[in-house]
């Protein structure tokens, strides 16, 4: 069927959402429009689905997350034996309808639903997940998306997100649904009434509050810091949970920006609703000339990534994913070693777009460091590994550049309340030695080097985007940069080829990670720029490392390279 074809469809058939027949009947007549909802199917990716709220098959809607449903459902009653399933979901419009429609199909095809009384963050559907010992888990969330984006996101009986094989699977089973009438539904509080739908008890979100504080190291500190911190959930999940670990470790001097304080999914007042973004936290930053906190912290809706901002002589500074990343891994290494609570051959894990500097911080502390694909589903799958071999706990800490962060392997996702608690304990801790945290950068950056890294994110919506990018990807195989930003490029290397080429004598060697559309450019300087497509976002991301001799000169040569890199993809 072609768009139009489709488009008469969903005009007769979607009729179980009202919103839905309204957005069909205002895009009459507009081509545009209308390829734009049906020129392709909602794409079931490794990490589910995410998309814009709307009509159509390429969008989120009660249809689509039916048909992602019915297909996980299958699934699951293949594999396992008796199999049930945990489901949370985050602020965002129409998160709560999704998660029930869910629940509902899960019900009629005979698998049990274990769901949340009120919306919970994603490392606390990880748990559940694990709490219960389910088959597997759904967290409704397009986790720091604007707010016309929701998203799917699927875990396996882990806790953690569905891995390649298994994505593939429920893949194959969506796409034998048909998008009407082809899930199974039964009423949902009928589910409710006969037992095949739970709601998870409070003794659960209290078990997880208790392995949170288990992550602690000077816990003992925090009370008599004096410690003072600013908080926003960003009108999303994070107020209660991070809240109560705050004050469960002993933090009494909490501030939380009132008008990003409850569950809001329109984000009024942040419209991208990222802890990366400095716009998101502006109300946040604007609290602190008042309150003069000695920290900023900032949780996305689903309250997985934690962003902060600290007091310098001019005002509050932001700190990068990559510094309070590389700042924990520090200081978990340095405390742990000097209590003797440091594992025996400790494994520290982060992504290849990450920080190289934990390379160097894993060498002074002898923890081996292990480089995974971008997704915390590779983080978390490393935990498993270690937990097959009956050595989880030799796991320490893991991190990606995208503000994620996981202590602990009571949860395989990145984690923003374990998080919280370790950045302001480890403010705290610094501030009982007569350190601030900018100092601690400061001091950790003198010891391993001065290393700046940032991130380009280029646009690339509809159709014509994803064209875009996939001719981007190619030009740089086909004609690979010599030089980038006046730097020999001294490597390439190539993931979904798996091979890695030195430029000078192009000897030839292959990559062990799983196949993935990623390009690295390894630049002389220890410089480097990696670019690989969004999974998420209708995006192509760039990331730039650089080193120098100061902090100054790493970003003047960092400024250099993007802008290069950029003229080079035609931005």
């Amino acid at each position: 069927m072609n768009e139009k074809e489709l488009y008469a469809l969903w005009c007769e058939k979607a009729t179980d959402d009202p919103d839905l027949q309204t957005e069909l009947k205002s895009i009459a007549g507009d081509d545009e429009a209308i390829k734009d909802r049906f020129y392709r199917d909602l794409e079931f990716g490794t990490g589910g689905l995410r998309g814009v709220i709307g009509a159509g098959a390429y969008r989120m809607n009660v249809y689509t997350v039916r048909r992602a449903t019915q297909g996980l459902a299958d699934y699951v009653n293949e594999a396992f034996k008796n199999p049930s399933v945990a489901i949370s979901y985050d602020s965002r419009i129409k998160s709560d309808v999704f998660a029930k429609e869910a629940a509902s199909v899960l019900a009629a095809n005979g698998i049990k639903v274990h769901i949340y009384t009120e919306l919970m963050p994603t490392p606390m559907l990880s748990y559940a997940v694990r709490a219960h010992k389910c088959s597997a888990g759904i967290m409704i969330t397009a986790s720091h998306n604007p707010a016309k984006y929701n998203g799917y996101k699927v875990y396996g009986a882990d806790g953690c997100q569905l891995t390649l094989g298994a994505a593939e699977i429920v893949l194959k089973n969506i796409n034998k649904v048909p998008m009407f009438g082809g899930a199974k539904l039964t009423d949902y509080e009928k589910a409710v009434s006969d037992g095949m739908i739970n709601y998870i008890s409070q003794t659960v979100i209290d078990n997880y509050l208790d392995e949170v504080s288990k992550q602690g190291i000077h816990t003992d500190l925090v009370k008599t810091s004096g410690l003072k911190v600013v908080y926003t959930p960003l009108n999303g999940t994070g107020n209660k949970p991070v809240r109560a670990i705050l004050k469960k470790i002993g933090i009494e001097d909490v501030t939380v920006v009132p008008e990003q304080e409850y569950p809001n999914g329109n984000f009024t007042t942040c419209p991208f609703p990222n802890p990366e973004i400095k716009e998101a936290l502006a109300l946040g930053l604007k609290l602190c000339e008042t309150v003069k906190p000695d920290l900023l912290l900032a949780t996305d809706p689903d309250a997985d990534r934690v962003g902060i901002a600290v007091p310098s002589d001019n005002g509050y500074v932001l700190f990068t994913g990559n510094e309070v990343g590389a700042m924990l891994l520090e200081y978990i290494c340095s405390e742990r070693t000097k209590l003797g609570t440091m594992p025996e051959d400790p494994v520290a894990v982060k992504t290849i777009v990450t920080t190289d500097i934990a390379a160097k911080i894993c060498k002074e502390y002898n923890v081996k460091l292990i480089e995974v694909l971008t997704g915390f589903k590779f983080i978390g799958e490393q935990i498993g590994f270690l937990e097959d071999k009956g050595q989880e706990n030799r796991y320490i800490f893991g991190f990606e550049e995208s503000y994620g962060y996981l202590a602990g392997t009571y949860v395989r996702d990145k984690d923003a309340v374990v998080a919280s608690m370790l950045i302001c304990e480890m403010a705290a801790f610094y501030r009982t030695k007569g350190i601030s945290l900018l100092q601690a950068r400061e001091n950790m950056y003198k010891k391993y080097g001065n290393y700046v890294h940032t991130q380009s994110s280029f646009v690339c919506e509809g159709a014509s985007g994803m064209e875009r990018m996939k001719e981007i990807m190619a030009g740089l195989r086909s004609n690979t940069p010599t030089e980038i930003g006046g730097l020999k490029v001294t490597r390439f290397e190539d993931y979904a080829a798996s091979t890695s080429i030195d430029t000078e004598t192009g000897a030839k060697t292959m990559l062990t990670l799983p196949k993935s559309d990623v390009l690295t450019f390894k630049l002389t300087d220890g410089a480097s720029v990696i670019i690989r497509p969004s999974g998420t976002e209708p995006k192509i991301k760039a990331y730039y490392t650089t080193i120098g001799k100061t902090r100054e000169e790493a970003a003047a040569l960092e400024k250099t390279i993007a802008a290069d890199f950029a003229k080079k993809l035609g931005f």
